[in-house]
């Protein structure tokens, strides 16, 4: 009895979380709130954490780091528009919840975290969902990670000071960025396409707040 009463809690939060806070703020993609119906939020969250699972805030899972909250990472897949033919990569493994929403929605993802951790158990997760789009790798990419580029789409889950052309550079013709830009409390959540050779647009998406990515040496500002 009590572990069906737990079910019929979860099942409420995650329905709360879709209808309260995803799809009022302009995640409307229906296979979008499927992917958030369908894989459990609460199997990525810190057992300390459980009952914050479905709630719209940032949770720490160590390592200073934290776990993006559900409607940022409905915002994210919404905006990159995602294709089965899309190859991407994540820069900050973390949780491993985004990577799994990810791998629904796209031919193949490289995900990269400086921590083994996080790595380790976002694939004892991914494996429990029969994920297996993905490839978990454990490293610094603060200057990107050239080792499958170009790829169609990369994700920044963590902020930049200032948006780095090595990123654009590993883009595929047509290929998406999602970053996280500036200073806090001042961060701007960015879109960049590739759109030729040495050219790229930038669209302003929203205001936000995102830790820093680590290791990210001061460099001159991309200029469009």
């Amino acid at each position: 009895m009590i572990g069906l009463v737990q079910k019929t809690n979860e099942s409420l939060a995650k329905a709360n979380m879709i209808t309260q806070q995803i799809r009022p703020n302009g995640v409307d993609s229906e296979a979008i709130l499927v992917l958030f119906a369908d894989i459990p939020r609460a199997a990525f969250v810190p057992l300390q954490y459980q009952a914050l699972a479905y709630s719209d805030t940032e949770l720490p899972i160590g390592h200073h780091q934290t776990m993006l909250s559900p409607l940022l990472e409905g915002q994210i897949l919404q905006n990159l528009n995602l294709s089965k033919k899309d190859t991407v990569l994540e820069v900050g493994t973390g949780s491993g919840y985004l990577t799994a929403l990810l791998a629904k929605l796209c031919h193949y993802v490289y995900s990269v975290d400086k921590y083994s951790e996080f790595s380790h158990n976002a694939a004892k997760k991914l494996a429990q969902f029969n994920i297996d789009n993905v490839s978990l790798e454990t490293g610094n990419a603060a200057c990107g990670w050239p080792e499958h580029e170009p790829y169609d789409v990369i994700v920044l889950t963590a902020s930049l000071p200032v948006l780095e052309k090595h990123f654009l550079t590993q883009l595929k013709l047509g290929g998406r960025l999602f970053a996280v830009v500036g200073e806090a409390p001042c961060q701007t959540a960015l879109l960049v396409t590739r759109v030729g050779d040495a050219e790229w647009k930038q669209q302003r998406l929203f205001e936000t707040v995102l830790p820093p990515l680590e290791d990210v040496a001061t460099v001159e500002q991309f200029t469009f």
